[in-house]
C-alpha cells in the first residue's frame, strides 16, 4: 500500500521549466513504481486525476524495491493500493487556507497514527475543517493490519500543505 498526495503540480498539466516539486514527484513516482500494476485507487475527485497520472508515468513497474521494504506489494498480495491524501491545508499564512494554529499538531497526529500502524486516526471533522484531503486515508486505516508501520519517502509542507509518501507492506 502507498500514500501519495493528490496535489495537482504532479499533473502532467501543471508542468514547467523548473518542477516546484521536484523531490515530492520523484519519491511518488518510486513509491508508485514500487507498488506494482493496477492498484486499486482510493482517493476523491482530484486525487483520482493525480493517481491516474502518476500511474501513466510508471510504465515499467519494479518487482523489486530498494531497501528494507523487499518485493513490491503487488508481488506478493492479492490487492495493492494506492491512496492518495494529505495532511492540512492551514500550516502558514500563506497556505491555501491560511495559518490554523490546530494544523501542525493535527498533522503530527496524524502522521503518528500512519506511520506507526496504530490506525487510531485524529478526529477527521477537525480534519477537513483544516482543510485536510482524508477521503482515502480514512478507508486507508480500515486496510492496514494493526502494529504495521510505514516507511516514509517524503514529508513536508511546501506551501503551507502537509504531503506525505508511505509505504506499507505486510
Amino acid at each position: 500500500m502507498v500514500l501519495v498526495p493528490g496535489v495537482l503540480a504532479l499533473l502532467p498539466a501543471y508542468a514547467s521549466l523548473e518542477d516546484p516539486v521536484a523531490d515530492l514527484r520523484a519519491a511518488c513516482l518510486a513509491a508508485v513504481t514500487w507498488l506494482g500494476p493496477d492498484p486499486v485507487v482510493l482517493a476523491d475527485a482530484q486525487g483520482a486525476r493525480v493517481a491516474a497520472a502518476l500511474l501513466a508515468a510508471c510504465t515499467e513497474p519494479l518487482v523489486e524495491a530498494p531497501g528494507p521494504l523487499g518485493p513490491s506489494l503487488a508481488a506478493t498480495a492479492e490487492a495493492s493500493y494506492l491512496v492518495v491524501g494529505n495532511g492540512s491545508a492551514r500550516r502558514t499564512e500563506k497556505a491555501p487556507g491560511h495559518l490554523d494554529e490546530r494544523a501542525a499538531a493535527y498533522d503530527d497526529a496524524l502522521r503518528a497514527a500512519l506511520t506507526s500502524g496504530d490506525g487510531d486516526l485524529p478526529d477527521l471533522e477537525v480534519g477537513r475543517s483544516l482543510l485536510a484531503s482524508l477521503d482515502g486515508i480514512d478507508r486507508l486505516a480500515d486496510l492496514l493490519p494493526p502494529g504495521v508501520g510505514a516507511r516514509v519517502d517524503y514529508d513536508d509542507d511546501p506551501f503551507g500543505v502537509q504531503y506525505w509518501v508511505l509505504r506499507w507492506q505486510w
